[in-house]
């Protein structure tokens, strides 16, 4: 991945940020997005390029906004040639019933958990087109295949999202140019890991036997996927073995959307 550059939203943590580093490790220069303590960030940005020996630049543009994601695409292009490798990540969640569901919620998962998708993939193809190459990657959900209740909104964007990729991937089936979806199941994050220590704490149980219960209502593994794992699928994709992988929502779940 050489000379390629990587556009990843979301990146400043989680599974954003794991991505990235897969993509950097194998040569890749990386862009990273989100939001955070601006010194953290910078020292995050800096890190990644002495450990890999690549560009890191960190672009701080609200999703929200598609104004701020047309200034992000022409800057990244500005400065590296162009978007080589687009991963929509950046997400949120909000639970709730329907009849009580905020409708600014409901307005505020929909456009950075699908909207944004749309408007990065909108500026990145005509560069993409260009040049006759580009992999496209959209982290959905194992709520894109399937639901669960109090997550309308979620449920709707990641099944949008996963529509999405499918049109996209269509549209540019003649070309170099791939477009897929990843669909995580539960990743270990700072929020779950408190639900698991909250759990444990209820219920006088270890935090191992808490997590086993708490992944085990979805995943038949009862483990976690990883960042690094969902990395290693997103460097796949980008491969030349992944050539004619186009449109497909590619679940790594522990077994969730198998049952």
């Amino acid at each position: 991945m050489k000379s390629k550059t990587a556009l990843v939203t979301g990146s400043t943590s989680g599974i954003g940020l794991g991505i990235a580093r897969a993509l950097a490790a194998r040569g890749a220069n990386v862009v990273l997005n989100g939001f955070g303590d601006p010194a953290q960030i910078d020292a995050l940005r800096a890190g990644l390029e002495r450990e890999f020996g690549v560009q890191v630049a960190y672009e701080g543009a609200d999703l929200m906004q598609p104004e701020q994601i047309e200034a992000m695409s022409a800057s990244v292009s500005a400065r590296f040639g162009g978007i080589d490798i687009l991963v929509n990540n950046a997400g949120i969640q909000h639970v709730s019933p329907i009849e009580t569901f905020p409708v600014e919620r409901w307005n505020a998962v929909i456009a950075l958990n699908l909207s944004a998708a749309f408007h990065t993939i909108r500026c990145a193809l005509p560069g993409m087109r260009a040049r006759g190459w580009g992999r496209i990657i959209n982290i959905a959900s194992a709520h894109g295949l399937v639901a669960s209740a109090d997550k309308s909104a979620y449920v709707a964007a990641k099944h949008g999202i996963v529509g999405l990729t499918k049109t996209v991937a269509i549209e540019t089936a003649r070309t170099g140019i791939t477009c897929n979806a990843i669909c995580p199941g539960w990743v270990l994050t700072p929020l779950v890991q408190k639900q698991i220590d909250a759990r444990a704490a209820q219920n006088g149980i270890s935090a191992q036997q808490a997590k086993v219960d708490l992944v085990s209502e979805k995943q038949p593994s009862a483990e976690f996927v990883t960042t690094e794992q969902i990395g290693e699928l997103a460097v796949f994709l980008c491969s030349p073995g992944a050539d004619q992988v186009r449109g497909v929502a590619w679940a790594i779940d522990g077994g969730w959307t198998a049952q």
